[in-house]
């Protein structure tokens, strides 16, 4: 009998700031849902939390692979991901990428399209705990096949766990009112020690995708806290940021009970409503001394910067418009302080 492949590859993460030293970093594929899977009150909804001066694109590319229907700005959108990979690299951090989706992945998309561009949501890291999300939009229902190489070649050879959330329950989005699912996606699944915040709006993670988590983290020590969110924000990472310990950005508007008791004592970098629906809490820090963000939230970035700490610039307007920025694109495999 064959023994068990080992590996020496440390999984995990223990904050949201603890040094980078590995992260998974998203490709760039996307076919929008046909405009025929959704009624019009629903399409209307769904496409109200994308930035007003964006909506015209998010319908121009309903039911069209980006890539075909848009090739320069496919290739604007592949040098933006580019130039955040540099900063990466720059400060020693380990890319490892997901590969393409493959024509049979596509395919079967069928109407409802394929998304390959957000890594954060399919799947996510909590401790030594790798966990397959439950995602609510059936064209993100199979973004993290793309993940799966990586999960057989780092993660199951090394020491943690893996799982898997159960499947949700099949139904139309303009009748399934956020739920029950389970959902659980990791926009809305931010790690601060051994407290986990889950956002909670009804159009991503519902509270069965909380109690599953809760369930499986409790024997290690882990208390899952539902952060309720105003309907037109899609994840708790759209209206909250951790920066370093004791420094959060936030869009106190977006969180439908106010900052979470565990952060009150934090110093707050205020998130203005435009800052937020363009995605100004959504940068990524690199170490509790390195944060990255766009150039349109220099304000925010100046704030940040105030405490000491470096801030990176990249330009990621393209992955903006698509409803993800910085956080969005990249998953944590290893986040620990020395």
């Amino acid at each position: 009998m064959t023994s068990p492949q080992v590996s020496s590859r440390r999984i995990f993460v223990e904050s949201e700031f603890a040094p980078l030293r590995t992260v998974v970093f998203a490709q760039a594929e996307m076919r929008l849902p046909a405009a025929s899977t959704f009624s019009p009150a629903q399409l209307e909804e769904e496409i109200g939390i994308i930035p007003a001066d964006k909506r015209h694109l998010i319908r121009e590319l309903l039911g069209k692979d980006h890539a075909v229907a848009m090739p320069e700005r496919q290739s604007q959108w592949e040098a933006e991901r580019s130039a955040f990979q540099a900063v990466l690299h720059k400060y020693n951090v380990e890319v490892l990428r997901p590969r393409l989706l493959t024509q049979y992945e596509k395919d079967a998309g069928g109407p409802d399209g394929y998304a390959n561009a957000f890594v954060r949501d399919p799947w996510y890291t909590i401790g030594n705990h790798v966990i397959e999300g439950s995602l609510r939009y059936p064209q993100r229902r199979r973004e993290v096949l793309a993940s799966r190489d990586i999960m057989r070649s780092e993660v199951l050879p090394a020491d943690g766990n893996y799982t898997a959330v159960p499947q949700p329950e099949i139904m139309p989005l303009e009748i399934d009112e956020g739920g029950p699912g389970p959902f659980l996606e990791g926009g809305d699944v931010l790690v601060y020690g051994h407290h986990v915040f889950v956002g909670q709006s009804g159009r991503a993670s519902t509270q069965q995708g909380a109690d599953y988590l809760r369930k499986l983290l409790a024997p290690s020590g882990y208390t899952v806290e539902v952060v309720p969110l105003k309907p037109n924000i899609l994840h708790l990472d759209c209206a909250m940021g951790l920066v370093r310990d004791g420094l959060v950005v936030v869009y106190e508007d977006g969180l439908l009970n106010g900052v979470p008791e565990t952060l009150a004592n934090w110093e707050r970098i205020p998130v203005r409503q435009e800052e937020a629906a363009n995605l100004g809490t959504n940068g990524l820090p690199i170490s509790p001394t390195v944060y990255v963000t766009d150039p349109f939230f220099e304000r925010i970035g100046n704030e940040v910067a105030k405490h000491g700490i470096q801030v990176e610039y990249v330009d990621y307007q393209i992955s903006r418009g698509f409803g993800g920025a910085f956080r969005c694109s990249t998953q944590p495999l290893w986040r620990e302080t020395a």
